[in-house]
């Protein structure tokens, strides 16, 4: 499951996200982005987020809705639209505050939309499954959202 890294002294974790809770699995990230392991997680846009699904990405889309003071018309902060920076924001929010330190522990993370090549046939750590009914897929947050992509 896991193999030696050179460059950090920690290990490598492949982390398959289907089925995952979001929230959930971005804190596991995180706890062993900060124990110094590199971290892969694949299928990032079969996670879900539990909720309606109205509801649920009616909150997503309030992010879009927000825009500076400095000059309102024109700019707004930029927000996650696809699987992969959901998922990498959601971690990075878990991450420390300190600037160099979250900054390289997110530089850790690597995440994908389905399986890469260099990753098929090997072991991978899979997070259970929710117990509730009501689920959205990362993948339906980031379409609503205006993603396009496909993978």
């Amino acid at each position: 499951m896991s193999s030696r890294n050179k460059q950090t002294g920690g290990d490598t974790i492949i982390i398959d996200a289907e089925g995952a809770v979001l929230g959930r699995l971005a804190s596991k990230v995180a706890q062993l982005l900060k124990e110094g392991h590199r971290v892969y997680v694949v299928n990032v846009e079969k996670a879900v987020v539990s909720g309606d699904k109205r509801r649920v990405i009616e909150g997503y889309k309030i992010w879009l809705s927000i825009k500076t003071l400095r000059n309102p018309e024109k700019s707004s902060p930029r927000r996650p639209r696809n699987p992969v920076s959901i998922f990498r924001y959601t971690v990075r929010g878990m991450l420390p505050k300190t600037f160099s330190s979250g900054r390289m522990r997110l530089s850790m993370l690597k995440a994908y939309v389905g399986v890469p090549k260099e990753f098929e046939g090997r072991e991978m750590f899979r997070a259970p499954a929710p117990k509730v009914k009501k689920v959205v897929s990362v993948a339906e947050i980031a379409e609503a959202l205006g993603w396009r992509g496909g993978g």
